[in-house]
């Protein structure tokens, strides 16, 4: 990952609303949910939720699939996790075991 994607993701993050539609997402791994029940569980009217999911699909946190007539969305983890690698990659200079606490973290999810 690059330092342009990693400050595009979080930017995208740094709203109210899509940090709780990114967080609701990554729950309803690995399904996801359609675009009206976003709207409904989080309260946000479609015209809105659009703008958002588009900005998180953008910075690629978010998966799109059609499903018939309706448009699934789901977390992207793998970016999450190439984020988390590339604030670790000098975690520590090098040195793995003064970052022991933040990798076992890593290790549980």
């Amino acid at each position: 990952m690059d330092q342009e994607l990693a400050i595009g993701i979080f930017a995208g993050l740094a709203q109210e609303s899509r940090l709780a539609i990114f967080r609701l997402l990554v729950r309803e791994e690995p399904n996801g949910l359609p675009v009206g029940e976003i709207s409904r569980r989080l309260d946000i009217h479609p015209s809105t939720l659009s703008g958002h999911l588009g900005m998180l699909k953008r910075v690629r946190l978010l998966k799109a699939t059609r499903r018939k007539r309706e448009i699934h969305y789901s977390a992207n983890l793998e970016t999450i996790n190439g984020l988390l690698g590339f604030l670790l990659d000098d975690c520590c200079n090098g040195r793995l075991e003064n970052c022991a606490e933040i990798l076992e973290l890593l290790e549980k999810a």
